[in-house]
C-alpha cells in the first residue's frame, strides 16, 4: 500500500488515540508489525505549539518514515499554517483529524463536528494540500448521526480535494464508541472512490480483520483500542493475513520484558513523575486478563517512583510464570 510516495511495508495501521499512541507507544507498535502510525492529535492553535503536551505530542525522533502527524481544527488558514509547521518540523505525512467524538472536540466544532459542514470540510481539506508538498491523509466517521451518515460525500469531497488516503471509522459521531461497529457505510465509500480506504472500528482479532478486509474491499485496517496492552496483534493479524493460520499467544516471559523495556522508555520520554503516571494505564492494559491482575493494579497505581514500579512489576511476572509452572 502506498500513500503518496511512501510505500508501507503492510496494510496494517495504528490509530491515533490521544494519550496512548505517544512515541513510545508508536515505535512498540512499530516493532511488533505495525505498517503504519499516526501521531496523537495535535492542535492547530498556534498559541498551544509550544505548550508541553503539544511538543510531546509532535515528537517523533528517531521514527522511521514515513512519520505521520494529525492535526485538528476548524479553521481552514490555521489549519493550512499548522500543516506547514508540522512538515518544517519533519512530519512527512500530514493526517486531519475530522473522526474524534470527544465532547471537548466537538464542542468547538472539530474533530467529528465537522461533518456536519460538508462545504468547511472542503474549504479545510483544500488549504491543507495546498499548503504543503506532502500527503495529506483524513479521518472521519460515517456521519454525524443514523439519519445523517454522509460518509460516502465526504470520501467524495476529500478525494476532490487531493487527500491521498482514507481512514473511515464505522461508527457515527452520536454513537461515540457505544454499540458495534458498522462496515457497510466503508464498503459503500470505498465502492465510491478510488484513493486508499482504511477501515476502522472494534477490529480486534486476525479473523475480524480479514472479514472486514473481504467485506469492505478496504485497502487497509486501523486497530485502536485493541493494541492496548497488546500490541502484539499487528504482527497476529499480518501472519494471519499473509498465512492464514495463528500465531501463538506470547508467554508470559515475552509479556513481561515488553512491558518492562516499554515501561523504561517511558519513563526517558516523560521524566519519572509524569512516566510513573502515564505507565499505570499501560500497566493496567498488560495485565488485563492475567490471574491476580486486578490487585497488582491496585496496588501499581499507590507507587510513585519508577524503580517501585518496575520491582513490582518483575515480582508479578515471576509469580505468575511459577504458578503456571506449578499448575
Amino acid at each position: 500500500m502506498k500513500i503518496g510516495q511512501y510505500t508501507l511495508p503492510n496494510n496494517l495501521f495504528l490509530a491515533p488515540m490521544a494519550g496512548v499512541t505517544d512515541r513510545p507507544f508508536r515505535q512498540l507498535c512499530r516493532r511488533l508489525g505495525a505498517g503504519m502510525v499516526v501521531s496523537e492529535m495535535i492542535t492547530a492553535n498556534k498559541s498551544l505549539w509550544a505548550s508541553k503536551k503539544s511538543l510531546l505530542r509532535a515528537n517523533h525522533d528517531g521514527e522511521p518514515e514515513p512519520r505521520s502527524i494529525q492535526i485538528a481544527g476548524t479553521d481552514p488558514a490555521m489549519m493550512a499554517e499548522a500543516a506547514q509547521h508540522n512538515v518544517n518540523q519533519g512530519a512527512h505525512i500530514i493526517d486531519i483529524n475530522m473522526g474524534c467524538p470527544a465532547k471537548k472536540v466537538c464542542n468547538v466544532m472539530a474533530g467529528s463536528a465537522l461533518l456536519q459542514n460538508e462545504k468547511l470540510v472542503s474549504e479545510i481539506l483544500e488549504s491543507v494540500v495546498n499548503a504543503i508538498d506532502a500527503p495529506v491523509t483524513l479521518k472521519i466517521r460515517t456521519g454525524w448521526d443514523h439519519d445523517n451518515r454522509n460518509g460516502v460525500n465526504i470520501a467524495r469531497i476529500a478525494e476532490q480535494s487531493g487527500i491521498q488516503a482514507l481512514a473511515v471509522h464505522g461508527r457515527t459521531r452520536a454513537d461515540a464508541y457505544r454499540g458495534e461497529a458498522e462496515y457497510d457505510t466503508i464498503a459503500e465509500i470505498k465502492s465510491a472512490i478510488s484513493i486508499p480506504v482504511i477501515a476502522n472500528g472494534d477490529i480486534s482479532s486476525p479473523e475480524k480483520a480479514k472479514q472486514v478486509l473481504d467485506y469492505t474491499q478496504a485497502d487497509a485496517v486501523m486497530i485502536g483500542r485493541a493494541a492496548q496492552g497488546n500490541p502484539w496483534i499487528f504482527k497476529q493479524i499480518h501472519h494471519y493475513l499473509t498465512h492464514g493460520e495463528y500465531l501463538a499467544t506470547p508467554k508470559v516471559a515475552e509479556v513481561r520484558q515488553t512491558l518492562i523495556d516499554h515501561l523504561h522508555t517511558l519513563y526517558e520520554f516523560y521524566g519519572d513523575y509524569t512516566g510513573v503516571r502515564m505507565a499505570r494505564k499501560h500497566i493496567a492494559w498488560y495485565s488485563k486478563g492475567l490471574r491476580n491482575g486486578n490487585p497488582f493494579r491496585q496496588h501499581m497505581n499507590t507507587l510513585e517512583l519508577p524503580q517501585q514500579q518496575l520491582d513490582f512489576t518483575e515480582q508479578f511476572f515471576a509469580k505468575l510464570e511459577q504458578d503456571m509452572m506449578a499448575a
